[in-house]
């Protein structure tokens, strides 16, 4: 097959030629964002996920669907080392500018821009990363009391406020979300809770590992009535056999039909490996239609990219000790298991294990599907550990 045309696109966030399996959250968030246009109450969306399900991917399309609405959108992702207001900042005032244009919500967009000053110089000396220009002199009174619970409250209703003057909404995508802090969350939470209250059209949509959801519970207890908390998970066979053979299929390229049920069976169905299985097959396949046989010849290769981005990025961020953890529960297979377990593996106490496991967990590399249970975050991670931990 001619390189210069394969259709596989693996990277980190590299939106796919077929983004399959995902029609109905996109279907929902659009019924959402009807709904508060129209002042009808609506739960915002959190999606989680274990690592290379394509929540990136998805919530970017998703972006785009809404703006298609004439939404005003805003695109955030969450690293470990920044604060929740120096991400919000100087996006929201980027939105506010474009209200402030429209005649009818140019006074509302003025206020909420001094909101917004009044907002980032009060939590300056609290948030030292906060970077944002100033269009307007802070209003006294106005998002200005040094909380960051009430001014990011105060913040959002003027920028509700605003949306609803010119007839719009403002709808705020953010990617691992898991990375914000719980009291800087429970901050956007209360703030998300009362523009719901006044039926004002704001919302948002967050990306992030299964821990999410804890998270949001933790940081404040009325969490759950106020999201939907829909799991992006690995393509089903027919979405999997879609993402597979549609990309070809464009290029004139068929694929047999063992060809695709094996890439299935490597890859489990997650998005980003299958993204990864058809572009080195893709490349080492002669002729069409492509063969099982081509797959399984492309497989070592995969493997060793994998191991060299995919899986080696985050296994360079760990300590030895945290090496030493994963591999002992790789060694007892793909999980979920108990930390009783994994401990009684190492030769020691649950507590004295319990600080690494802390660390992972904060890391995203593993999470707690229930009360003493842990699992990794990556899909394949368990095998990724037993072959890095050979050499």
């Amino acid at each position: 097959m001619n390189p210069i045309d394969n259709p596989y696109t693996p990277g980190a966030g590299t939106q796919p030629h077929e983004l399959a399996g995902r029609d109905e959250l996109r279907n929902n968030l659009k019924i959402t964002v009807a709904r508060i246009m129209r002042a009808k109450p609506v739960k915002s969306m959190l999606m989680v996920g274990l690592r290379g399900v394509g929540k990136t991917v998805l919530l970017e399309q998703m972006r785009q669907d809404v703006e298609a609405m004439g939404v005003h959108t805003i695109y955030i992702e969450a690293p470990e080392n920044r604060s929740l207001p120096s991400l919000l900042s100087p996006q929201l005032r980027l939105g506010l500018l474009k209200l402030s244009r429209l005649d009818q919500s140019k006074e509302a967009a003025t206020r909420a821009l001094k909101a917004l000053a009044g907002f980032a110089k009060s939590l300056k000396v609290t948030f030292g990363d906060i970077e944002v220009g100033f269009d307007q002199e802070p209003e006294a009174g106005l998002a200005d009391n040094g909380d960051l619970e009430a001014d990011l409250t105060a913040l959002m209703v003027e920028v509700g406020h605003a949306a609803k003057a010119g007839e719009t909404a403002i709808v705020m995508f953010i990617d691992e979300l898991q990375y914000v802090r719980s009291e800087q969350f429970a901050a956007l939470i209360t703030a998300l809770h009362r523009c719901a209250q006044l039926k004002l059209p704001v919302a948002l949509v967050g990306a992030g590992l299964p821990q999410l959801r804890g998270l949001a519970g933790n940081s404040k207890s009325y969490a759950e009535r106020l999201f939907n908390y829909p799991e992006v998970g690995a393509l089903g066979e027919d979405a999997a056999k879609e993402a597979i053979v549609n990309p070809a299929k464009d290029e004139g390229v068929e694929f047999d039909s063992e060809a695709v049920d094996e890439i299935i069976s490597k890859t489990q169905g997650y998005p980003y490996f299958i993204q990864e299985w058809g572009s080195h097959t893709w490349d080492l396949a002669e002729e069409s239609p492509i063969t099982k046989d081509d797959v399984v010849n492309s497989t070592d290769l995969t493997i060793a990219k994998l191991d060299e981005s995919f899986f080696r990025v985050r296994f360079d961020r760990l300590t030895p000790k945290e090496k030493t953890y994963l591999n002992e529960m790789a060694k007892l297979g793909a999980g979920p298991h108990r930390s009783g377990d994994i401990a009684d593996s190492m030769k020691k106490k649950v507590s004295d294990v319990a600080p690494v496991r802390n660390s992972l967990i904060k890391k995203g590399m593993i999470w707690a599907p229930n009360h003493g249970d842990t699992a990794f975050t990556v899909p394949l991670f368990d095998e990724f550990m037993l072959r890095i931990m050979e050499e």
